[in-house]
C-alpha cells in the first residue's frame, strides 16, 4: 500500500469478504498501521462508531454494522491465560469478526483458519507492505 487511501480500500475489500467467525490476526511494528486497516474494516462492515485500539481493555466491541466486530490488542498481555479470563472463546467461536493486533503474541490461541496480515514499513515514509497468508485471501 502507498498510502492511507490505499489501505482504506484494502481495508472495505477485506470487509465484504468476511463472514461470522473469520478472525484476522495482525502483526507489525508499533505504528505500522494495525488500527488504521481496523477503521477500514469495522467501515467496511457498516460501522459507524470510532474505532481506537482497546490498549488498555484489551478487547473492544463494535455493533451496528454487517457483523459485530470484536477488536483485540494483545500487546500487554503477558500470558495466555489473561484471554481466558475475558472469555476470548465467545469471540473467536461467536456471531462476529475479530480482528486481533500483536497476534504473534498469543499465536497459539489462534484457530487454524485465522487470515493472518503483518504489515511492514516501506521504502517510503507512508508506504506499507501487508503480506496476507490464511484462508483464500493470499495475495
Amino acid at each position: 500500500m502507498q498510502n492511507a487511501e490505499e489501505t482504506e480500500a484494502f481495508g472495505l475489500a477485506l470487509a465484504k469478504r468476511l463472514k461470522a467467525g473469520d478472525i484476522i490476526a495482525m502483526t507489525g511494528n508499533l505504528g505500522a498501521g494495525k488500527t488504521t486497516l481496523t477503521k477500514s474494516i469495522a467501515a467496511g462492515l457498516g460501522i459507524e462508531e470510532m474505532v481506537n485500539s482497546p490498549t488498555f481493555t484489551i478487547v473492544q466491541e463494535y455493533r451496528g454494522g454487517r457483523l459485530p466486530l470484536y477488536h483485540f490488542d494483545v500487546y500487554r498481555v503477558s500470558d495466555p491465560d489473561e484471554l481466558f479470563e475475558i472469555g476470548y472463546e465467545d469471540y473467536f467461536f461467536g456471531d462476529g469478526v475479530c480482528v486481533v493486533e500483536w497476534a504473534n503474541q498469543i499465536e497459539e490461541l489462534m484457530p487454524e483458519y485465522t487470515i493472518w496480515i503483518d504489515i511492514s514499513y516501506g521504502k517510503q515514509e507512508e508506504e506499507r507492505i501487508y503480506r496476507v497468508r490464511g484462508k483464500d485471501l493470499e495475495e
